[in-house]
């Protein structure tokens, strides 16, 4: 066992502590002194002051499998100088470090005082509209959060009094899943509506986790449906025969949600809503399909469905480190003006986790910052709506 200086030797005891030999064999060659901690102090010679020595590692006082080990801090037990832990990664690296280091339980952003605010928000009920307001929200570019943000809205609108139905057109049925609806072959769905004139009545099932919110859940059938629609009458309005012969009035809002594509069901959608809300992703791509979109809905407006008309557009996955996102949010004020609305969507891990558990946002995380900000969204379009 080595001994450092101050330890002394028994045989020398008559020499002061400089004069002793701190190494192994007795030459005066120094070794690295351990910390009772057990790191090491000093470094191997020819290496720089506070490494290990090869074959070492430092785990300080840590713990397997925690925070603190990661990057290897030190425990500083003595006057020798160490390195400094590492600093924190970037901000989306961050993310996802504190991702990966959770416990495997569910893991939340909220903080106790989002918790303790929540109450109230969730309580006070907000206007609610004269009629029924039916909305499509649609956008042929993918991956711009028109899913999301049907869920989120009509979860949040539901929560503050409003009856809501959320009527799900992509094949993919993303909607159902976070609603928590069934939506396998068996199941009565939109596409026996459009395909087999199915009354929407007999397709519409509550939500799992919400008072007041519906849905009208899809199937992979409908992938079929665009094919399937091109030889049937009037191909574009059946889905707004559908709702005009289902009892809408018992609803405060219908949120119709889109594939990513311009077809026959987005075709339909348009036809069936009186309001078009536009997500629009906080990126270039984001506005290149979007004049394409705006001639298309022209075009429905003018042979189609005269009281269409583009009332809100939402920003979404805004990412406010990057210029690039401000510049596109400014860009798309200052085009649409007083449709867009004030609030936007950051990017949030919780939004993307809560459909997993069958659970809108509001639900999974009511105190994330993607659940205040949809929320937010909400209250803008309840009391809009009904200020107009």
């Amino acid at each position: 066992m080595s001994t450092g200086p101050g330890l002394g030797r028994p045989d020398r005891a008559d020499e002061s502590p400089d004069e002793q030999p701190s190494g192994l064999d007795g030459t005066g060659e120094d070794a690295p002194a351990a910390s009772p901690a057990g790191t090491w102090e000093e470094a191997a010679p020819g290496s720089a002051p506070g490494t290990a020595p090869s074959g070492h590692a430092l785990w300080g006082t840590t713990t397997s499998g925690t925070a603190e080990n990661v990057g290897y801090v030190p425990t500083n037990s003595g006057g020798t100088s160490l390195p400094a832990p590492r600093k924190a990664p970037s901000q989306g690296e961050s993310e996802l470090v504190r991702e990966a280091l959770k416990d495997a339980k569910v893991s939340h952003e909220t903080s106790a005082a989002s918790l303790r605010t929540m109450p109230g928000r969730r309580d006070r009920e907000w206007p609610r509209p004269g009629r029924c307001r039916i909305i499509t929200i649609a956008n042929q570019k993918g991956g711009v959060g028109k899913t999301t943000s049907s869920v989120n809205l009509a979860a949040s609108l539901a929560m503050h009094g409003a009856q809501v139905l959320v009527v799900d057109l992509d094949p993919q049925g993303n909607a159902s899943t976070a609603l928590g609806v069934e939506h396998h072959a068996e199941v009565p769905s939109i596409y026996d509506v459009l395909i087999e004139d199915m009354a929407l009545a007999d397709i519409v099932v509550p939500a799992a986790e919400i008072p007041n919110l519906h849905c009208a859940p899809a199937t992979l059938n409908l992938a079929g449906a665009e094919i399937e629609l091109v030889s049937k009458v009037a191909r574009e309005s059946r889905l707004r025969r559908a709702l005009d012969a289902y009892d809408t009035d018992k609803f405060d809002y219908v949120l119709i949600d889109c594939p990513p594509s311009l077809g026959l069901l987005t075709v339909n959608a348009l036809v069936g809503g009186d309001e078009l809300l536009i997500p629009i992703q906080c990126e270039y791509y984001a506005l290149e399909g979007l004049g394409q979109l705006i001639r298309t809905v022209d075009l429905v407006k003018a042979h189609l469905n005269q009281k269409l008309r583009v009332s809100t557009i939402l920003l979404t996955m805004y990412d406010a480190r990057t210029r690039l996102a401000a510049q596109v949010a400014e860009d798309v004020r200052n085009h649409f003006g007083d449709v867009v609305l004030n609030t936007v969507i950051p990017r949030s891990v919780r939004v993307s986790e809560a459909p997993s558990y069958g659970q809108s946002v509001m639900t999974y995380d009511p105190g994330s910052s993607g659940a205040l900000a949809y929320s937010e969204a909400a209250s803008e379009m309840a009391h809009g709506g009904a200020a107009q």
